[in-house]
């Protein structure tokens, strides 16, 4: 079922769509509110807050005008800040402040294809061999050079780059070859 056909049940408060929706969302929104606020208890109030809107009918979703995650994370973002406004109403917004809250829908729906897409590798990445993982998350996740993953494990440079091939080989087999070598690029 789509999530606009889910949307459509919701509104006429039907609680197993809701939850279908909740399911579907929990963890990525979970995420970008976290980003976002950078606080666990704020991030948990937006996203208990965006369902009871959703539940609720606040806001209406135009399907004709982009995608219902889109709208989802947009409304999420608009919580976020009423939050952090209500619990810091002296608090202003500066422009460093700003620059962590995507300012249009665009923006956040590339935050959702990236954390979507940080999923698939991160699934992908559960199948390596342990040793394979290690050298990736090293390399790509920390930001250590091959040589330094190197000494950090005490192994020899030619392991690592050999280790941190076939990862790459075998991502490109179980995720997209192209958000592979866009993750790699990143």
């Amino acid at each position: 079922m789509t999530d606009y056909e889910l949307y459509e049940r919701v509104r006429q408060k039907d609680k197993q769509a809701l939850e279908t929706l909740y399911d579907r969302y929990e963890r990525i929104l979970y995420a970008f509110l976290m980003q976002l606020t950078q606080d666990r208890d704020l991030a948990e109030e937006a996203m208990q807050e965006v369902f009871i809107k959703l539940w609720r009918g606040v806001g209406v979703y135009d399907e004709t005008k982009g995608q219902f995650r889109s709208w989802l994370f947009t409304m999420g973002r608009n919580v976020a800040i009423d939050l952090i406004r209500r619990r810091k109403p002296d608090l202003q917004l500066d422009e460093s402040y700003a620059e962590t809250i995507p300012s249009t829908e665009r923006s956040v729906e590339r935050e959702v294809e990236w954390q979507e897409e940080r999923a698939q590798i991160e699934t992908a990445m559960a199948e390596l061999p342990a040793e394979q993982q290690q050298v990736v998350r090293l390399m790509y996740f920390q930001g250590l050079s091959q040589q330094k993953i190197a000494d950090a494990c005490g192994i020899p440079l030619g392991t690592v780059k050999g280790r941190i091939r076939l990862a790459l080989k075998q991502l490109r087999r179980r995720v997209s070859p192209d958000l592979i070598d866009k993750e790699v690029e990143r």
